[in-house]
């Protein structure tokens, strides 16, 4: 994987369209996916250079340096991350020269939102380190699929961004997550690391998760961060 272990995917959008950005970024994220956006080309390899992604969504024509400039640097750069193309720019041509230039897959502009998670489905697929599509701990269930909990066979409600924790704590199992990963990986660049917000996300899971169980399953590991485990005695609480 791109962020280099388990845990929900980070995406880079690159698309200099607000609106598109933020219809397709707020879908994205819905989805419980990690999404940051870059409104430019050179934006764009600024934020890979300094960040983990495991895939790139990239439109063609962008201000300061296009889709095609970018995708070339990027592979050229060593970044063998999955890279998917939007563009208005719907040729033959146009197609096989994005693909030429390093790209994964190609997605024509007006698209239906379905289709592009089929395709960002399908390029996360790729990599070796798949996620299993049933998660099971102790009692707890996860599918990654659907994004539905449940732990003794009673259905967990859970918000994206619960289930995204949840699903990147259990990707985890029985190893120690802290703070600063856990917010590269759930959260995105807007995420700020002296916020309380994952002590809050954690409560949240616990009251929905442990409460009316003998046996907890997230627990903290005081100076460290958190660990979800069906181990008696995981962590400090």
């Amino acid at each position: 994987m791109g962020c280099g272990g388990f845990g929900t995917m980070r995406i880079l959008l690159v698309e200099d369209d607000a609106r598109m950005a933020g219809v397709v970024g707020k879908g994205l994220r819905e989805q419980a996916y990690a999404v940051d956006v870059a409104r430019d080309g050179e934006e764009a390899l600024y934020q890979a250079a300094i960040n983990a992604y495991d895939l790139f969504i990239l439109d063609v024509l962008l201000p300061r340096k296009d889709g095609r400039a970018v995708c070339r640097e990027l592979r050229a750069a060593g970044k063998r991350i999955p890279i998917l193309m939007l563009t208005a720019l719907g040729s033959v041509d146009d197609r096989v020269e994005g693909l030429d230039c390093g790209a994964d897959d190609y997605l024509t502009k007006p698209f239906d939102f379905k289709e592009l998670l089929a395709r960002i489905r399908a390029l996360l697929r790729r990599p070796v380190e798949v996620r299993p599509r049933v998660i099971r701990i102790a009692d707890l269930t996860l599918d990654t699929g659907s994004h539905a909990a449940r732990r003794a066979g009673k259905a967990i409600s859970l918000t994206a961004k619960e289930y995204a924790l949840l699903e990147f704590l259990a990707l985890n199992e029985d190893r120690v997550v802290g703070r600063e990963r856990i917010g590269e990986h759930v959260w995105d660049e807007s995420f700020d690391p002296l916020s309380n917000i994952i002590d809050v996300y954690i409560r949240r899971l616990r009251g929905k998760l442990d409460a009316g169980f003998a046996r907890r399953l997230i627990h903290t590991r005081r100076g460290e961060g958190y660990i979800l485990s069906a181990a008696q005695g995981g962590g400090d609480e």
